[in-house]
């Protein structure tokens, strides 16, 4: 980003730590319109009545727990789309998950080192000003998507979030769906010790599973009645339509395979294609579990989130049924790790 973008950019700093907010105070100032509050209630209220681009917020302040204030922006309608930068001293892997799944952008560990801050500050900032900036490119592109997708390949890791929230914004009562569904998929990836690369895979490849209902009307899928036999078939070939859209992806060919299979049931008795075990392609079994866990822990028009221990119920239900059993047994640890049940839709 030019640095007269970065300038216009505004960054609040949430830390009772003074000598803290002082150090970033000295390396942000001259780079972003600075400010620093204290306590979790006094950034909160100026959340309220300042336009703020990024705030960076320490996980322990005097009033309230980091964890608590990251929830309450992420809540608020008016302050939901502004990403979070967690700063914390806690260097365990549980801690950036914890911090990960709470749904901030990134991770800044202290004691900080400047150089280290501010890139990702910069970083963070440009994918906020690409996102802005991008949006009749991302319409455009999500109306060529249907006909081809070679076009996106030159954008691809900047308006795949874009296309993840366009195709939600069908479905009125699964905002997030997409992206909740590649968060959970890289999680469960990450207790399975994958590689780095592979958890980055699996996550793109939750966030486009969905992106066949691009050709779905939304009638259809916004319909608060029981579907037909015909809707339900139409329905399903979602996950057709989107490997077909996603195949023309030379570059990510695995794409497809969330697309297409994350409706396979263990069993053989999913769709499209009805194979069954380790025949359905290991990407889409773990998207598969995602999938199912936040369609129970998200709101639908007939019901609020599920319990925790409902959810947890069904995966053991369907455990060598519905899910392969080792990434059922997988979001079950992850379930039972949950102890506040923070993981579900906000």
């Amino acid at each position: 980003m030019q640095i007269y973008q970065m300038r216009q950019s505004s960054v609040l700093v949430v830390d009772n730590d003074e000598s803290d907010r002082i150090k970033l105070r000295q390396i942000l100032a001259t780079r972003v319109k600075y400010s620093g509050v204290s306590a979790g209630a006094e950034a909160l209220a100026k959340l309220q009545d300042t336009h703020v681009d990024l705030v960076l917020l320490s996980s322990k302040l005097p009033d309230m727990d980091g964890f608590e204030v990251l929830r309450r922006i992420k809540e608020d309608v008016r302050t939901k789309e502004i990403p979070v930068i967690v700063m914390t001293s806690d260097q365990s892997q549980k801690a950036e998950a914890a911090i990960t799944m709470a749904g901030a952008f990134d991770i800044v560990r202290k004691p900080f080192v400047p150089i280290i801050a501010v890139k990702k500050v910069e970083q963070v900032l440009e994918l906020e000003y690409l996102h802005r900036h991008l949006k009749q490119e991302v319409e455009r592109q999500t109306a060529l998507a249907e006909e081809r997708l070679a076009s996106s390949q030159r954008l691809f890791e900047e308006t795949v979030m874009a296309l993840a929230k366009t195709i939600d914004a069908k479905d009125a009562y699964t905002r997030g769906h997409s992206q909740r569904v590649g968060r959970y998929a890289r999680h469960i990836a990450y207790k399975l010790d994958w590689p780095v690369e592979e958890q980055k895979k699996i996550y793109f490849m939750g966030l486009l599973h969905d992106i066949g209902k691009i050709g779905v009307p939304e009638a259809i899928i916004n319909k608060p009645d029981k579907l037909t036999d015909v809707e339900y078939d139409k329905i399903k070939q979602h996950t057709v339509i989107g490997s077909e859209i996603l195949s023309l992806v030379a570059e990510f060919p695995e794409l497809t395979i969330g697309a297409r299979a994350h409706h396979e049931r263990f069993d053989g008795k999913g769709y499209p294609d009805g194979i069954a075990g380790q025949a359905i392609p290991v990407y889409a079994r773990i998207i598969a579990v995602a999938d199912a866990y936040d369609a129970m822990t998200s709101k639908r028009s007939y019901r609020d989130v599920l319990p925790q221990n409902v959810v947890r119920a069904e995966i053991v239900k369907g455990r060598g049924s519905q899910f392969d059993p080792q990434f059922a047994d997988v979001m079950i640890q992850i379930i039972d790790e949950d102890d506040e049940y923070m993981l579900h839709e906000r």
